[in-house]
């Protein structure tokens, strides 16, 4: 077998910093980096107003990522992605996208209370005031409530981050 690129993919509370780790992960890795925030507004400039719209428009773009993903893991790229990994059937959606093309892959758990997600989103509605609207306390404890803690039964290689408050 050819030599496989590697997945790096994260999970962690709205504001827990995945998309900074991913940043920092991709660099140090010598990997591309995808955004799943970059593709939305790419592909759905201004039509997400809702969660319920970011599902949506999240799950079209699915399809077509994977395939872009696997071709670079079959040239042995590394890839990150900065695309959520929260729920057990996301993480499910990574595993499969790996596994199809014999690809190694690391769970960055970001592990961080609620106390410092609220503190990191206050932070980042200063500097993004254009995602003063999505980045409240509200839309937090929202989509909170769907979080999912890695299990060991996933069968799943987590890096395990936790940060003391």
């Amino acid at each position: 077998m050819k030599n496989q690129g590697k997945l790096y993919f994260f999970c962690g509370k709205m504001g827990a910093g995945k998309s900074t780790r991913s940043q920092v992960v991709a660099a140090e890795n010598g990997a591309v980096l995808i955004s799943e925030d970059d593709w939305l507004s790419a592909h759905y400039p201004a039509q997400i107003q809702t969660f319920d719209d970011y599902i949506k428009l999240s799950n079209l773009i699915k399809p077509f990522v994977k395939k872009h993903v696997q071709k670079l893991l079959n040239l042995g790229v590394n890839v990150v992605m900065d695309f959520p990994a929260n729920t057990v059937k996301q993480r499910a959606w990574f595993k499969a996208l790996c596994s199809e093309v014999g690809s190694e892959h690391e769970l960055w758990y970001l592990d961080l209370s609620d106390e410092q997600c609220l503190s990191q989103i206050a932070r980042r509605r200063v500097m993004h005031p254009e995602r003063a609207h999505f980045d409240t306390e509200a839309v937090f404890r929202y989509v909170t409530q769907y979080f999912e803690v890695p299990e060991i039964n996933e069968d799943l290689n987590v890096i395990d981050v936790t940060r003391s408050p």
